[in-house]
């Protein structure tokens, strides 16, 4: 751990620091004090992460064979389903060592979790935790890394501190994924009202084309926006996220927002509603990384001053 995680004092500090990225090297310790799974008590922290991946292998032993079960096969179904859908570009998502991790993970959180279960979407939400504590073990190409060649204990650690921070972070948002999502039903509706108060044009460009804010940011909401990204950016993004209060519900927003707005150029210049709908799900991101990102943060920090931290003269 280097000086950056010992010289800083508190969380509160921390976030500080973090809210303008992470540098990748302290980044899987800082996301498991951000994520709320490692006491900032120096002393305390072996002996809680020992006892929290003991604890998460102890659901394995007890719960992970019944995924056959009746009651619990149409899940595991699936959760089997999807898996491979999860970043299906990346080799390293397609070894069967780390989809058999992602299954487990996910199997585990849902019956851990039966007022919402699983629900696609979450399946996303494992990656990126999983990708920065691979990055403590991996320096050079992670893409194509083969994981099975690391140490059994090392894969275990890996695994549990996903299930683990994944959970913290599902913990806020899970009105996202109960019964008929209500969470991202309001979350869109909220894109909707603030879109229209801060780009009039924009807005009443999707009515004139009959464009519904749900057929394009029901998957912005339900997979914050890790379909729009390439996956350097989430996890710069999630960098932020962490660092922010509210950062994966209320923030997020805002960043739906900007992102919205930062194509509205091509939006405006599209004039029927097939093309806009084609332009809003696949967004030439692909080059995207850091700068972009920044940029993208800190218009949504602006928006979210203006609009909800703001005293009411500046809402309309």
């Amino acid at each position: 751990e280097c000086c950056v995680i010992q010289c800083v004092s508190s969380t509160e500090e921390l976030r500080k620091h973090s809210w303008s990225g992470i540098p990748r090297e302290v980044r899987p310790i800082t996301w498991r004090l951000l994520s709320g799974y490692l006491p900032a008590n120096k002393e305390r922290r072996e002996l809680v992460l020992k006892r929290k991946r003991e604890e998460y292998f102890g659901f394995i032993e007890q719960y992970y064979h019944s995924r056959t079960d009746e009651h619990y096969k149409d899940t595991y179904r699936q959760i089997h389903i999807d898996i491979p859908r999860t970043n299906p570009l990346i080799p390293l998502f397609q070894q069967p060592a780390v989809q058999e991790v992602f299954e487990r993970i996910l199997f585990i959180w849902a019956i851990r979790h039966p007022a919402s279960g699983y629900v696609q979407g979450i399946n996303d939400l494992v990656t990126p935790f999983f990708v920065v504590f691979l990055s403590e073990f991996v320096t050079e190409d992670m893409e194509n890394f083969e994981v099975a060649a690391l140490p059994l204990e090392t894969q275990r650690n890996i695994e549990a501190d996903s299930f683990w921070c994944m959970s913290k972070l599902l913990d806020g948002i899970q009105d996202n994924y109960t019964f008929a999502q209500p969470g991202i039903q309001n979350k869109v509706k909220a894109l909707e009202e603030l879109v229209s108060r801060i780009d009039e044009d924009v807005h009443n460009h999707f009515k004139k084309y009959e464009v519904e804010y749900l057929q394009f940011a029901f998957r912005w909401m339900n997979n914050l926006l890790m379909r729009e990204l390439p996956l350097r950016c989430t996890i710069r993004l999630w960098d932020t996220y962490q660092a922010e209060a509210e950062g994966f519900s209320h923030f997020h927003l805002y960043v739906c927002a900007a992102f919205l707005i930062e194509w509205r150029k091509e939006i405006l210049s599209m004039v029927d509603f097939q093309g806009l709908l084609m332009l809003l799900q696949n967004l030439p991101t692909i080059h995207w990384g850091n700068e972009e990102v920044g940029l993208l943060l800190a218009e949504a920090y602006r928006l979210k001053y203006m609009f909800a931290d703001a005293p009411s003269h500046y809402k309309r």
